[in-house]
C-alpha cells in the first residue's frame, strides 16, 4: 500500500542531500584552525583547496537546477571533488 510513496520519499530525500553543500570547513569542523594555517602557508594546499571550492560550487549550480549538464559530467565532476577532498584530508593529517 505505501510501497509507491515510501518510493517517492525515498527519492526526494536522496534528492535533497545531494544538493547539500560539501565545502572543506563543514567536512572538518575540527580541522578549521589547520585549514587556515595551510591557506595562509602553503600555496599547493590553497591552490588544491581553491579548486575544491569552485569544482563544490560547480556542483550545486548543477544539481540545484540552475546549471545545466549531462549526467556523465556531473558524475565526473563528484569524482574529481572526491579526489581534491582526498589530497586535502591527506595534506591537513600530514
Amino acid at each position: 500500500m505505501f510501497g509507491r510513496w515510501a518510493n517517492a520519499l525515498v527519492c526526494i530525500i536522496k534528492s535533497e542531500k545531494s544538493m547539500e553543500k560539501h565545502d572543506i570547513l563543514h567536512e572538518f569542523p575540527e580541522l578549521k584552525d589547520k585549514v587556515h594555517a595551510l591557506k595562509v602557508s602553503d600555496q599547493h594546499f590553497k591552490k588544491i583547496f581553491e579548486e575544491y571550492h569552485e569544482v563544490d560550487h560547480q556542483i550545486h549550480g548543477i544539481e540545484t537546477g540552475a546549471h545545466a549538464t549531462t549526467d556523465e559530467h556531473l558524475n565526473g565532476l563528484r569524482m574529481h571533488r572526491v579526489h581534491l577532498k582526498d589530497s586535502i584530508f591527506k595534506l591537513l593529517n600530514a
